[in-house]
């Protein structure tokens, strides 16, 4: 996140309110929703936040390919930060299978915790 708001300054003035922007909201977006999931105590609660941050990660790497596509950063550039925004994204589904086996458990037990 912090690369992509230092890439975002260098951005034409023109993209303030539109590229810089939304890049810096979706960015910023991935971490808030992964901590409101891991805190939430109800599983599905968890699930939602972690499916949130998956998306927001997906919207950012969108941004990022629009932003090499328009020769802001280069292809080498976007294909790390988009390699690490997918490395978080195998993370995210790991939890959400995680959370989703674990409802499923509990649902069975008759310990509903969703």
């Amino acid at each position: 996140m912090l690369q992509l708001h230092t890439i975002t300054k260098s951005l034409p003035v023109e993209e303030r309110f539109r590229l810089k922007d939304q890049v810096r909201r979706s960015s910023k977006s991935v971490p808030a929703n992964m901590a409101e999931g891991c805190n939430s105590y109800y599983y599905n609660e968890k699930i939602k936040g972690y499916r949130h941050a998956r998306k927001e990660s997906g919207e950012t790497q969108n941004h990022i390919r629009e932003m090499q596509r328009k020769n802001y950063i280069s292809n080498r550039e976007s294909e790390a930060i988009i390699y690490e925004y997918e490395e978080v994204i195998r993370g995210l589904n790991g939890l959400v299978r995680y959370y989703s086996k674990k409802r499923d458990e509990s649902k069975l037990r008759g310990q509903h915790r969703n």
